[in-house]
Formats: structure tokens, C-alpha cells, sequence
């Protein structure tokens, strides 16, 4: 009972020191970030992630800087059924560039997000650790500029992923959908 404890005291320590360690970019720059990009990778080890993970498509996202410095960010997913799934966050600058939080209201958490990775005509690799009722989760996405991304971005990443602690089978490359009309 004793041992058991400590290997999941051990653990959560690991978890808990990756959350910590993940640092933005260097030099990040909001106003090369803006525009449309294609969520082509998502990871986390999140129960509701687990459950639907089968039937995720891309999606798109539109990042908007804001006069304050803040980022505007807009999501849409084409449903099977050919409607329209919507989302938008205001993301606060920190202290930090490339570091945003922001609470969602759909789904009651905080977020910490960071961009640790950037080309910004290429791709970005964005991770966030969402907090619910004192309960941490990583999620980790992988941006586009197009809906095709190259083996080695897929392998940078799955590796980056498990690194944060992401087990392999809840990292995905997510098959290319429609897209919502613009609003």
C-alpha cells in the first residue's frame, strides 16, 4: 500500500513539474500569430478527449491581435450534419510573451496558454494546461497555416506530446473536414 502510494506521489510529481516547465518561444510576436490556421494535432490524456477523440475533424482557427495586446481567438468545426460548432476566447497577454490565460465559460476552466513553438508561416505548437475545480489536464494543439502538415511537424509534435506527459494512443493528427463559411 505504502509503495503504491509513493510510485503515484512520484508520479504526480513528474506531472506536475512538466506542467511547469514548458516555456513560451523566445521573441514571440502576437502580430506574426494573426490569421487563419488549420488545428491539425490535438493531445491530452483528458477523459472527454478519450470518449470522442474517433470522431474529432479539424477545424480552424482565426487568431486576432488585439490593441491591448491580448489575443482574439475564434474556432470553427464543420459538423456532419453540415452546421456550424463556434467558439471564441479573449486571451490576456501575461507578464510573459507568448503567454495568455483566459477562463471559458462553456467549459468552466482556467487556461494557462503558452506558444512554445512558432513559424509563422508554417506552424505553431501551442500548450495549455486547463484547470478545473483544482483539477490540472494538459492539452496540446498543433496549428497550420495549411490542412496538410509534413511527417517530421507529425513527429515533432507526438514527441513534444508524450515529453508533457501525453500518453501515445490520446495524440492525434486530425483528418481534414469542411469548412465553416466566414461570419
Amino acid at each position: 500500500m505504502m509503495s503504491a502510494l509513493l510510485r503515484m506521489l512520484a508520479a504526480l510529481m513528474c506531472v506536475l513539474s512538466t506542467f511547469a516547465d514548458v516555456a513560451p518561444v523566445a521573441d514571440f510576436d502576437l502580430q506574426k500569430m494573426a490569421g487563419k490556421w488549420y488545428l491539425v494535432g490535438f493531445a491530452t490524456n483528458a477523459q472527454w478527449f478519450v470518449n470522442h477523440k474517433a470522431g474529432m475533424k479539424m477545424g480552424t482557427a482565426v487568431v486576432t491581435p488585439t490593441e491591448t495586446g491580448d489575443m482574439d481567438l475564434s474556432y470553427s468545426n464543420l459538423n456532419a450534419d453540415g452546421t456550424c460548432w463556434r467558439m471564441t476566447h479573449l486571451a490576456q497577454k501575461s507578464d510573459t510573451p507568448g503567454r495568455f490565460t483566459f477562463h471559458s465559460k462553456i467549459w468552466k476552466n482556467d487556461n494557462d496558454m503558452r506558444i512554445v513553438d512558432v513559424m509563422y508561416e508554417d506552424y505553431a505548437l501551442v500548450h495549455t494546461i486547463k484547470t478545473k475545480e483544482g483539477v490540472s489536464e494538459v492539452l496540446n494543439k498543433l496549428y497550420s497555416r495549411t490542412p496538410v502538415v509534413s511527417d517530421a511537424l507529425q513527429q515533432k509534435f507526438t514527441q513534444f506530446s508524450l515529453g508533457t506527459g501525453v500518453l501515445a494512443e490520446n495524440i492525434a493528427i486530425l483528418p481534414e473536414n469542411g469548412e465553416c463559411p466566414e461570419v
